[in-house]
């Protein structure tokens, strides 16, 4: 964890956490990957989970996204077990996989709709500016196939700018297959999300230039079971 102002710190603690993981451990493929992992996500909190391949980074993002089950340990939201674990849509919860996550045959702007229907159904306006913001303007209309592979990031990302009730969002290395101005502006917006009271839980090799004032950083090599 980096080093924030002790004021910032007191008055940040002093508010209550929204997400918990209590004593939660990983298995994958009859191999434990972590044991005794502990964490509280306040509103504002940036996570950057690291660790060497093979840790369970992406496997600890998809427990808290409600896409596996834990071997030992449980999640909280808002002290209770979160619905998505229910197998009910989450419309707190926002996630975006490593993989894009795109149908191919689809346009961008078709790609948005359908996977902004997750969330509150958008506007075709809201779609063309959230598609505009992830700097995609004069693409809409384009099928995904024939996008190269940032570009197709980039739809995906798009979900980040449309307007959504998701205060939780779980990125699996987001900035993956984008150029050094498409990382920035990304970063920029994940610590405006913070500053809104969002919350961000990420995997990424790389190291933000633009962090939320609550940056956190979670070493999953000092859990390894």
């Amino acid at each position: 964890m980096h080093d924030q102002p002790a004021a910032l710190l007191d008055t940040h603690h002093a508010i209550p956490a929204v997400l918990k993981a209590v004593d939660l451990e990983c298995e994958r493929g009859q191999r434990r990957l972590f044991r005794r992992l502990n964490l509280q996500l306040r509103p504002g909190d940036m996570l950057q989970v690291s660790g060497p391949n093979g840790s369970g980074k992406t496997s600890l993002l998809r427990l808290l996204a409600g896409l596996m089950q834990p071997v030992a340990g449980s999640i909280q939201w808002h002290e209770a077990p979160p619905t998505w674990h229910e197998g009910r849509p989450a419309r707190h919860l926002l996630w975006i996989g490593h993989a894009a996550g795109i149908k191919g045959l689809l346009t961008a702007q078709e790609n948005l709709s359908w996977l902004g229907a997750l969330h509150i159904p958008a506007s075709r306006a809201a779609i063309w500016q959230a598609l505009e913001s992830a700097g995609l303007r004069g693409f809409e209309a384009v099928p995904c196939n024939s996008l190269s592979a940032g570009q197709q990031r980039r739809v995906a990302l798009a979900r980040l700018y449309l307007p959504s009730a998701a205060r939780l969002w779980i990125l699996d290395e987001p900035f993956t297959a984008l150029d050094k101005q498409g990382i920035a502006q990304l970063e920029l917006h994940l610590a405006g999300h913070c500053s809104r009271g969002g919350i961000v839980v990420l995997t990424s090799h790389h190291q933000l230039e633009h962090r939320a004032p609550t940056y956190h950083e979670l070493d999953l090599g000092q859990y390894a079971a």
